[in-house]
């Protein structure tokens, strides 16, 4: 049986760890995402993004937390109901 309460803090921690050194180097060095978007998922597209500010942090923050959490919450349960 997995703990699914303790699954859920470390999920939450480990996105928003994750989420926030993502968000501070994309503000550091903005060319990583068409570098990210051309050499890791080999697709070669232009776009322009300035929505960077405490309000977009915060809710991406949230989005990717509750994302995250649904995921592993859908994992734990499957690999709980279901009988090896």
């Amino acid at each position: 049986m997995i703990n699914i309460i303790h699954l859920l803090k470390v999920t939450a921690a480990w996105t928003s760890i994750i989420y926030t050194v993502c968000y501070l180097g994309v503000a550091m060095y903005p060319p990583v995402r068409m570098m990210t978007m051309r050499y890791a998922l080999h697709a070669d597209i232009n776009f322009v993004s300035g929505y960077f500010g405490l309000g977009y942090f915060i809710s991406g923050l949230i989005i990717w937390n509750i994302i995250a959490l649904l995921a592993v919450w859908f994992f734990a349960w499957l690999f709980n109901t279901i009988k090896q």
